[in-house]
């Protein structure tokens, strides 16, 4: 049951970097959706959803494989700043 709803969690950010990417492309041709007033806002928000869901998407993955020790050393955590205080 995680696994399912982990995969619809990461479903959503993915349709929208999808749609934001359609959104991009009608732009390219001239083509207006219709709430949207302009071709260059139109683009704006395509960029804006398709960052935004491939952001959501790799911090996804980033996250999963730092838990697992699967990242180079440039990306592995530097631990808590403030967890170091306690320690003496």
């Amino acid at each position: 049951m995680q696994r399912i709803i982990a995969l619809i969690i990461l479903l959503i950010p993915g349709f929208l970097a999808a749609f934001g990417i359609k959104l991009m492309r009608d732009m390219t041709f001239g083509i207006l959706q219709p709430p949207i007033p302009y071709l260059t806002l139109q683009f704006l928000i395509g960029l804006i959803l398709f960052l935004g869901g491939l952001g959501f998407v790799a911090g996804f993955i980033l996250h999963r494989d730092r838990k697992r020790n699967k990242v180079q050393a440039r990306f592995r955590s530097q631990g808590n700043p403030r967890s170091n205080r306690n320690q003496k």
